[in-house]
C-alpha cells in the first residue's frame, strides 16, 4: 500500500527506538516528578507536536531543503541552541522550587502550557530530529512509489502515535513513583536544576551539530 514495505519491521524498529531512554524521556520524567502526571502528559504531547512539525515538513520537502541549505540549517541550529541554553540557565539559577518554568511562578494551566511549548520547541528547533525522520522513514518506502510523500506522512504519523502512547505511559509511571519527592522542597529544587541542565546539554549538542 502506497509503496510501504517491511511494515512489521518498521513497527518493531519504532518500538525499540521509542523505549530507548533519551533526552525526551528524561524531560517527560522530570516534568512528571516535578508537576505530576499532568506535567508529564503536557511534556509528552509537546514533544509529539514537535515531531509532527518535522514529519509534515519532511513530507512537504522542507526538511530536505533544511539539510541542503547550510545557511538555513545554521539559522535553525543556532536559534534552537540559544533558546535551550537560555531556558536551561534560567532554570539552573532559579532558587524557588515553585518556579518550575522559566524562573516564574505560574498558575497550573499556564505552567502546563509552558511545559507543552517547551517540549514542542525543543524538537522543532532541533535539526537532528529532521535528520532522524529523513534517514529512518524512507527505508520503508519503495523508491519507485508514486505516493512517496503520502507514505512518508503515514509512517511518520504511525511512529508518533506509538511514541505518544509510550511517553504517556512513562509520564504516568514516573508521576506515580514521585509522590514523596514532590513533598520535599530540596528534592524539587534539584529536579528543577536537572531539567535546566538537560536543556543546556541539548542546546550545546545542537550547537555542535553539523549538516550532512
Amino acid at each position: 500500500m502506497l509503496g510501504i514495505h517491511d511494515f512489521w519491521l518498521f513497527l518493531l524498529s519504532g518500538l525499540l527506538l521509542n523505549i530507548a531512554p533519551g533526552p525526551d524521556t528524561a524531560y517527560i520524567v522530570g516534568r512528571s516528578v516535578q508537576i505530576g502526571w499532568r506535567g508529564g502528559v503536557a511534556a509528552a504531547l509537546g514533544i509529539s507536536t514537535g515531531c509532527l512539525v518535522h514529519v509534515f515538513a519532511a513530507a512537504a520537502g522542507l526538511s530536505a531543503l533544511l539539510m541542503t541549505s547550510s545557511t538555513l540549517f545554521a539559522l535553525v541550529k543556532w536559534a534552537g541552541a540559544a533558546y535551550l541554553c537560555l531556558l536551561g540557565i534560567t532554570m539552573l539559577v532559579s532558587r524557588t522550587p515553585a518556579e518550575a518554568v522559566g524562573g516564574m511562578t505560574a498558575t497550573a494551566p499556564v505552567l502546563l502550557r509552558r511545559v507543552f511549548w517547551q517540549g514542542a520547541l525543543t524538537n522543532v528547533l532541533n535539526p537532528k530530529v529532521a535528520l532522524f525522520f529523513l534517514a529512518f522513514l524512507p527505508q520503508f518506502v519503495a523508491a519507485e512509489s508514486p505516493h512517496k510523500a503520502t507514505a512518508f506522512l503515514l509512517l511518520g504519523l504511525i511512529f508518533i502515535f506509538n511514541s505518544t502512547l509510550w511517553c504517556l505511559g512513562v509520564a504516568a509511571s514516573a508521576a506515580g513513583a514521585a509522590g514523596r519527592i514532590r513533598q520535599s522542597g530540596r528534592a524539587m529544587a534539584w529536579v528543577n536544576r536537572a531539567i535546566g541542565g538537560l536543556f543546556v546539554f541539548l542546546g550545546a549538542r545542537i550547537a555542535l551539530l553539523q549538516a550532512r
